[in-house]
């Protein structure tokens, strides 16, 4: 059995038509890892820069399909047998992105993900990419894109610079309208903020002070040559050349931090609420008298939430942290949600051992009583979004 607490690396399953611009998205996060050694599952090699990382160890491990599809497999077996090869601990990996077949069904890829019997892997979201200036034509071949779009977590509108504003917010409405709720960003070459996908990481062996050149930095520099599509075409402006030096797409990001514990009906009630637009939450929680001995790592991509309890470290300020990020969030109604999640406290009303009574509740054997078994059956919305060992 794995331990609760060993790192799970995220899995983010990349999809999108053919022509839509994924394998350029793929190509940008590689180019710009933010520190992170990405494993990668391809169906094709042909047009993916990697080959060369690899070798350089800038990618830590690759992993081929050759001419199958994943999504045809049967169950996810298959699919546990790439995340073996990709998890193994001498691979070091921070992050898997599992590129889909352009006919790909996200769906079933998303079901094989959460079926997994790896416990080193966590679901990071489907993310789906849309030729923006295709777009009312490959809905016509492709009709079940709504559907593909329904159950994205993140939506990318790539190619956004072929199309005019007005076209653009259009196919914005037409993403609402399958009613996934998934945040949606625009695109020019694929390039998004890879910190929408997954957080930076500084290594001691890469510090940027003095460090052998890598294949990532010259990749980077190349793209101030010409951007090739590696789905089709090379990505041209309205004027007909090349544009490379984009800025990143924009989210953004709200971050609440909390020395009163947090109540764990309410949060789980804001859980449970997400809005549109919000993609990604992590960080840490306290709950309290709910669960003293624990502070809880949270998870949440899109419609998946996972909770992982961790023993309070010796002298660890017992506080709730978290961090969510999105695109067209309202940044300070979220916040005034979180807080209204806190459990109120006052000095006199801190319990020994680290527990904690409600201080608006009478000081009496029965109100407590109630209320401990209120707070009980509140945690156990928390627990069924942990890992059970037996998952393992």
């Amino acid at each position: 059995m794995t331990p609760l607490h060993t790192p799970q690396i995220p899995v983010v399953v990349l999809a999108g038509f053919l022509g839509s611009g994924k394998t350029t998205l793929l190509n940008h996060l590689l180019r710009n890892r933010a520190g992170n050694r990405i494993g990668v599952v391809v169906n094709d090699f042909g047009a993916i820069e990697i080959d060369a990382m690899t070798v350089a160890g800038q990618v830590g491990s690759t992993v081929s399909l050759g001419n199958g599809c994943l999504c045809c497999a049967v169950d996810a077996s298959e699919l546990d047998d790439y995340l073996a090869t990709l998890t193994r601990p001498a691979a070091r990996l921070d992050v898997i992105v599992i590129e889909a077949s352009g006919l790909a069904e996200p769906r079933e890829l998303v079901r094989m993900l959460l079926a997994s019997d790896n416990p080193r892997v966590r679901y990071g979201g489907l993310v789906e990419v849309v030729d923006a200036a295709e777009f009312l034509g490959t809905r016509e071949r492709h009709p079940e894109i709504d559907r593909h779009l329904a159950v994205a977590d993140l939506v990318v509108l790539n190619k956004a610079d072929r199309v005019s504003g007005a076209a653009l917010d259009g196919v914005r409405e037409a993403v609402a309208a399958t009613g996934g709720g998934a945040a949606v960003v625009s695109a020019v070459h694929g390039r998004i903020d890879p910190g929408l996908l997954f957080d930076p990481v500084l290594r001691p062996e890469e510090d940027d002070t003095v460090r052998q050149l890598t294949f990532e930095d010259l990749l980077r520099d190349e793209d101030g040559d010409a951007d090739h599509d590696a789905d089709g075409d090379t990505d041209l402006g309205a004027d007909g050349h090349a544009h490379a030096g984009h800025a990143h797409t924009a989210y953004e990001s709200v971050s609440f931090t909390s020395d009163a514990p947090m109540d764990p009906r309410r949060l789980m009630a804001f859980l449970d609420s997400r809005p549109p637009g919000l993609y990604r939450i992590k960080g840490f929680t306290d709950f309290g008298a709910g669960d003293p001995d624990h502070t809880y790592v949270l998870h949440a991509v899109g419609g998946f939430l996972r909770f992982e309890p961790r023993p309070w470290a010796r002298d660890e300020a017992r506080r709730t942290q978290l961090v969510l990020i999105g695109s067209g969030i309202d940044t300070d109604a979220l916040h005034r949600e979180l807080a209204a999640c806190r459990v109120p406290l006052g000095p006199a009303h801190a319990g020994p051992a680290g527990t904690r009574v409600r201080p608006d509740l009478p000081d009496v054997p029965q109100a407590r009583r109630d209320a401990d078994d209120a707070l009980e059956r509140a945690m156990w919305g928390v627990l069924r979004h942990v890992r059970r060992p037996d998952e393992d």
